[in-house]
């Protein structure tokens, strides 16, 4: 984890979460990952900006790609300053000095971390989850978020997988059995978002 805690981190009982978006894509379908997860972090930085605004807390939650002894600052080093594929989209989200940040070493945010940790002590109860992929890290991360009582939110377009059918799949999924919010990033409301955020921690 790391940034800071600051008054208006802890008015808000809502965060955003940023997953798998800082990635090199030197994978075997990271090829065919790069259009949608290009398209996605547009959407994605107009969010972030969005929730700064309103001094959101912003949390990264990467995968470690089995380097067990690497760190964030690492990951973000290597995608931002070596040529990989996914250099131009982690200089779209490059984290900011106040951002957070969580490893996973499997497809839900919440295995094996500390994630739930840092949203309880943040007093975070409302999770907008975006990243990549929609069909497996989102959707892991969705699932457990509803399993341990967090409201969520996904914006179909901020999120991404290699096949568009699966993504939709997975948006649909979430939809109808997670009863998650996924409309996407126009037809959002900060102000609501908060407001309703801000019901939902007073009632759990």
């Amino acid at each position: 984890m790391r940034g800071y805690i600051n008054q208006y981190h802890k008015e808000q009982t809502i965060a955003l979460l940023i997953i798998d978006m800082i990635n090199d894509l030197e994978f075997e379908n990271g090829k065919k990952l790069y259009k949608p997860m290009r398209e996605a972090a547009s959407q994605i930085a107009t969010l972030k900006a969005y929730a700064k605004s309103y001094y959101i807390p912003v949390i990264y939650v990467n995968d470690n790609y089995g380097y067990w002894q690497s760190d964030f600052r690492q990951i973000v080093d290597h995608c931002l300053y070596e040529e990989v594929r996914g250099q131009e989209i982690a200089h779209m989200l490059k984290p900011l000095e106040e951002d957070y940040f969580v490893l996973k070493p499997q497809f839900s945010g919440f295995f094996y971390t500390p994630l739930d940790l840092l949203l309880r002590y943040l007093n975070v109860r409302t999770l907008i989850l975006t990243g990549a992929s929609g069909n497996m890290c989102v959707h892991f991360t969705a699932n457990d978020a509803y399993m341990r009582g967090y409201k969520v939110i996904v914006p179909r377009d901020c999120t991404a997988s290699v096949d568009e059918k699966e993504n939709k799949k997975a948006l649909y999924m979430m939809e109808n059995v997670l009863r998650i919010n996924t409309a996407p990033v126009a037809d959002l409301s900060i102000r609501n978002l908060i407001t309703e955020a801000q019901a939902y921690y007073e009632e759990t």
